[in-house]
């Protein structure tokens, strides 16, 4: 291990990295660079910094003896991060180490900012050094993400048959490549060009040189190819066809210095032209009119007495999320009946938003062999080769959100099925006190004139959005489609703790306080609203601290600490304390009382911590006597002192106040934590000494000192006290005889609340599992908008955190509905597990559905849903499916599928559920036509 220059404790390392890493995370910017550094190493370091508050609860622990203690953890070695690639490599350069494949943030590494990394590395040397760029990242571009894996590209030169493995981010631009490519093969630029040569074949040419490789769709581990002109061609680059064929046979020439820019819209060529348009349509006659459609012919799926529809999809590798939202749509019947039959006169290849048909093809075919006679596991992998072209954030081996996989797959069939070839330009009106019949109706006409597939035909719905403006009371009603419904879980989405709150100037007695936070927030949230529910001064802060055996276990002084980790039977308490205390301890008073043991003759067994400790700050610029410490506590206790006393020397509790406040060593002059003007204008105190302990009760302290010895505070009042140079607490125990607690109501100090306390009703609350119904209300509950999502009042002409209320006005024949259970930050995921009590038979939306001139019942039937069992990284993902003609329920786990009870379909994991409508005897048409999407701006119904 390197020498450090400067001899850092493991205290002051925790605080230098919490404070750099707060820093860095607050300014993250696109750009940004992240640095790898295996979990291992990572936990170990964490164990080393964290050893001093293990010591403390040690020092603190002993009831009789008063030394102990635990050896001090060794300083990590260097770090080493060798596990993290193929082959250790040694010294600072990072050129050439490639990462494992499999690699699971939180589990194998974690992601330092450079801030952070910068300080480490001085602090400890090593490596592999393994950079990553932060980039924007999500369908908007306004997610940062950190890229730990850049993609993978073979560089294919032609004619010479030489290959070339590269790696370059996404976002890095077609000339950065291009550029690449001829150093790496040592060509001549103006004589090169790149294709995309994915799956062999020359796809595109690439000579938008400004556009990234992200928006080229270029994917990990594709072939580009690299081809040298013979110099010869006079064709360049206006030659070229957008399908990448050359009217003269020739290869264009691509002149970086001369980048041909994209249309104005943005578009990627890979989506708005035609790729190899007569191979595929040849391939979708032959598909047409080949025999497979003369195997189901058009009475719909069939399964009874064979085995069509149980065909399993191996799992490519963490593809169980794929396999599980493929399965709920293939055996949709619509979808199934619609896909094995001729659909392609309705592909629409035209569609800039659509894929060109490709996922539409893709998808249809991977139905037809799920609908096969026969149980083979079929591998997805085409299907998969499409999904990652289209759609990159699904592109490797790792694991996905199956809802938000099962969005893509829907808005982007509806693309490529849409049947609108040309969508006008349509300007919605506002209700203006219309009757919402024809202003839905006329929104309704709107949409389907933009959008018409079978998609929407069978998904897609349409609620009544309302706003109201909190100042001039103007209602704004809009009509918009949904795809599918995403519930909150909203017993699980704020969380009730209660936390004592202690002072440390003896001002107020200890008070329990019931505050509402974030289930899945973090401490400075619950400091936050505790500080706002006890009137926290602006000179003062609130210390949290966890209370376990009557000690402090520990002190939640990162404010990031998740809340989660608190449970609900821990036991918290919060010191106020002045904001700004220069170096300065903190004393703990641990309280003792005598044990006896059950007898004739009541002997003493030993002093037992109980109660809860009290905190003070003690400033250590000047020496700290022993009657310091006794006129500190005095002020400590005084609340709790009784007022009428009489074998207790002591005039009364002001007084004690008043000497106890006098202590000169509390704080700094400008931020004591005592007010004690109160006292020095109270004619009654001014004889009071400042230093001297006047009618005041010796109470019985003893002071844990550097060495673990015990020192009676009683004798020796003027004697300094040494304090510990590593221990930023000074432990005093406080020993409650039977005649000292008849002087004090230390009732205050016993019996700590839990953090959530459940009585008998709120128990039997517990055991009723959350009801559908009853996400639904929350979901449609009227609410305030949240504050970045204000809206722009037209009477006011300005934004406004208006009052939003939604309501479900016509429902699709297929409702989908997505359980929240996941939650993101920038650095934590986070999964609910409650249990939704959802019905399979009979779901009664009637009551919900605000058209009231629609009078059919509103009755759905469960026939699929998908689960996720595990954690965010390691979960895996099922599927309940109902084979209608059967009437029986299947669990489909990816290539294994089993037979399952109806009963058993139920369960904490279930994730998204698929529900038909049930027809009934009162049966009209929904609506007057077809529905469809308007991209996917309309897919998520969200508050």
């Amino acid at each position: 291990m390197t020498e450090v220059k400067k001899e850092v404790t493991p205290e002051e390392e925790k605080l230098t990295i919490r404070d750099i890493s707060i820093a860095a995370e607050a300014q993250t910017k696109q750009g940004d660079t992240f640095y790898l550094i295996t979990q291992r190493w990572w936990q170990e370091w964490l164990e080393y910094v964290n050893q001093n508050q293990a010591n403390t609860l040690n020092d603190g622990s002993t009831s009789e003896h008063c030394t102990g203690g635990s050896s001090a953890l060794k300083r990590p070695s260097s770090i080493d991060n060798s596990d993290l690639i193929y082959e250790a490599t040694s010294g600072d350069s990072s050129a050439g180490i490639d990462l494992h494949d499999t690699l699971v943030e939180g589990t194998d590494y974690i992601l330092l900012p450079q801030e952070v990394w910068n300080q480490l590395y001085e602090w400890y040397r090593g490596g592999p050094i393994l950079p990553r760029k932060v980039i924007n990242s999500g369908l908007s571009q306004t997610e940062l993400a950190v890229e730990v894996y850049p993609l993978r590209l073979q560089l294919h030169l032609m004619p010479k048959d030489e290959r070339s493995t590269i790696r370059i981010s996404k976002k890095e631009t077609i000339r950065q490549l291009h550029k690449k490519a001829c150093e790496i093969f040592s060509l001549i630029p103006e004589l090169v060009c790149i294709w995309d040569y994915f799956n062999h074949q020359k796809h595109a040419l690439m000579n938008d040189m400004d556009k990234t490789l992200d928006d080229a769709n270029i994917q990990m581990d594709q072939d580009i190819l690299v081809e040298v002109a013979n110099g010869n061609s006079a064709g360049g680059v206006n030659s070229f066809h957008e399908n990448g064929t050359a009217d003269n046979g020739t290869v264009a020439l691509v002149k970086p210095s001369q980048p041909n820019f994209s249309n104005a819209e943005g578009l990627s060529l890979s989506k708005g032209s035609t790729r190899n348009g007569t191979a595929e349509l040849s391939q979708s006659q032959q598909l047409a009119s080949s025999g497979t459609d003369k195997t189901y012919g058009n009475s719909g799926v069939s399964t009874r007495g064979s085995a069509c529809g149980l065909t399993g999809l191996l799992n490519l590798g963490n593809t169980c999320f794929m396999n599980s939202a493929i399965q709920c749509l293939v055996h949709t019947p619509e979808f199934a009946r619609y896909f094995r039959e001729d659909y392609y006169q309705e592909i629409n290849r035209q569609n800039p938003l659509g894929m060109v048909g490709e996922l539409a093809l893709a998808f249809g075919d991977l139905l037809r062999k799920l609908w096969a006679p026969g149980r083979t596991p079929v591998a997805p992998r085409p299907f998969k080769a499409k999904l990652a072209r289209f759609a990159p954030q699904f592109s490797g081996y790792n694991q996905h959100d199956s809802q938000e996989l099962l969005a893509f797959l829907l808005d982007g069939l509806h693309e490529d099925l849409n049947r609108v070839k040309h969508k006008p330009y349509i300007k919605s009106k506002d209700a203006d006190g219309r009757p919402d019949e024809e202003v839905a109706d006329e929104y309704w006409a709107n949409h389907i004139a933009r959008n018409d597939s079978i998609i929407v035909d069978v998904c897609q719905g349409q609620y009544k959005s309302t706003l109201v403006c909190p100042v001039c009371n103007k209602v704004s009603v809009t009509f918009d489609p949904f795809m599918y419904l995403s519930l909150p879980l909203q017993s699980a989405t704020t969380r009730s703790m209660t936390v004592t709150i202690f002072t440390c100037d003896g001002s107020a007695l200890p008070a329990a306080c019931t505050v509402t936070v974030p289930k899945q927030g973090r401490c400075r949230d619950l400091i936050q609203a505790l500080g706002n529910s006890c009137s926290l001064k602006q000179n003062e802060k609130l210390m949290l601290a966890e209370i376990r055996g009557h000690l402090i276990h520990r002190f939640l002084e990162d404010p990031l600490i998740s809340l989660s980790s608190i449970k609900d039977d821990d036991h918290l308490a919060a010191y106020k304390i002045p904001k700004s205390i220069k170096n300065s301890k903190f004393l703990q008073l641990i309280h003792r009382r005598e044990e006896r043991e059950i007898g004739i003759s009541q002997s003493i067994v030993g002093w037992k911590p109980y109660g809860t400790p009290l905190v003070s700050p003690i400033c250590c610029d000047d020496v700290i006597t022993r009657g310091d410490i006794q006129l500190i506590v005095h002020r400590m206790l005084s609340p709790m002192l009784r007022t009428e006393n009489p074998g207790f020397n002591c005039v009364s509790r002001s007084k004690t106040a008043a000497a106890a406040a006098n202590a000169p060593r509390l704080a700094t002059s400008s931020e004591a934590c005592v007010d004690s003007s109160l006292a020095n204008d109270d004619p009654r105190h001014k004889d009071v000494p400042s230093s001297k302990l006047v009618n005041l009760e010796k109470l019985p302290l003893q002071l844990v000192d550097e060495n673990n010895a015990c020192i009676d505070l009683t004798v020796g009042e003027d004697k300094s006290v040494k304090l510990s140079s590593s221990s930023v607490s000074i432990l005093v125990f406080a020993d409650w005889s039977q005649k000292l607690l008849e002087n004090y109501d230390t009732r205050y100090i016993e019996n700590l609340p839990e953090v959530t306390k459940y009585g008998p009703a709120t128990k039997k609350a517990r055991t009723e599992p959350l009801s559908l119904y009853s996400c639904l209300e929350a979901f449609l509950r009227e609410e305030p908008l949240v504050p970045e999502d204000m809206w722009y009042c037209p009477t006011c002409k300005e934004r406004r955190q208006a009052s939003k209320k939604l309501d479900l006005w016509r429902l699709p024949e297929v409702l989908v509905i997505h359980l929240k259970r996941f939650s993101y930050s920038r650095s934590m995921k986070h999964k609910l597990e409650t249990f939704v009590n959802f019905p399979i038979h009979d779901f009664d939306l009637t009551k919900y559905v605000a058209n009231k001139n629609n009078s059919r019942r509103q009755l759905y039937e469960l026939y699929a849903l998908t689960n996720h069992y595990g954690g965010m990284g390691s979960g895996h993902y099922t599927a309940h499916i109902k084979l209608l003609d059967e009437n029986r329920w299947y669990n489909f786990d990816d290539s294994h599928i089993s037979p399952i009870n109806e009963e058993d379909v139920k369960s904490a994991a279930a994730y998204v559920l698929f529900y038909r409508r049930v027809k009934t005897d009162h049966h009209h048409s929904v609506s007057n036509g077809t529905v469809t999407s308007a991209g996917q701006q309309s897919i998520s119904l969200r508050k």
